[in-house]
């Protein structure tokens, strides 16, 4: 069976989320939070790395609860910084308390994350292929950053709209292109 190219065929855990999640549209606000932490995480990473840390990051994060990561603390960052099984970047941890605060202003004010993503799309999912950015990611990062978000530069935007399906980049020999 082909997969794209990107898919490490040595690595069940990518095998599986490139087969069963990957571009596939999920707009659930739990995991919506969720990519936005582990995208937000990669910057400078691969998505493998962060992928095969994603259950310590799971439990690390209190399974994702929103209002748990928002009333994180110094001692919990702390906490974080000396869980050797996650990635220990204070700024990017102190990044994602401040993100999911943001998060919940707009969820708050659009009603869900997801108004809020859907109200850049004319239509979704976009089909695309060969890019690490486009127009929407642009305009996505450069919103959330101007809310006060860090870590969301626009090809993490456009990696964490792919990973909820809301773009669709399967390469077409990969056997996922012909099921879009």
């Amino acid at each position: 069976m082909k997969r794209c190219k990107w898919c490490g065929e040595k690595n069940p855990r990518y095998i599986k989320y490139h087969d069963e999640e990957w571009g596939v549209l999920n707009l659930d606000e739990g995991y919506l939070l969720q990519m936005l932490i582990l995208e937000s995480f990669m910057a400078g990473l691969s998505w493998e790395c962060i992928l095969n840390k994603r259950a310590d990051f799971e439990k690390a994060y209190d399974h994702f609860d929103i209002a748990k990561i928002m009333a994180y603390d110094d001692q919990k960052v702390q906490s974080l910084l000396n869980n050797a099984m996650i990635v220990r970047n204070e700024k990017k941890i102190r990044a994602s308390i401040n993100n999911a605060k943001i998060f919940r202003t707009i969820e708050e004010e659009y009603g869900s994350f997801k108004n809020y993503l859907l109200s850049y799309f004319d239509q979704y999912p976009l089909y695309e292929l060969g890019k690490t950015t486009n127009a929407v990611s642009d305009k996505i990062s450069h919103d959330l950053f101007k809310k006060g978000m860090r870590f969301v530069g626009s090809v993490t935007i456009y990696a964490y709209l792919q990973a909820i399906g809301l773009i669709v980049s399967h390469e077409p020999d990969c056997f996922k292109y012909h099921q879009m």
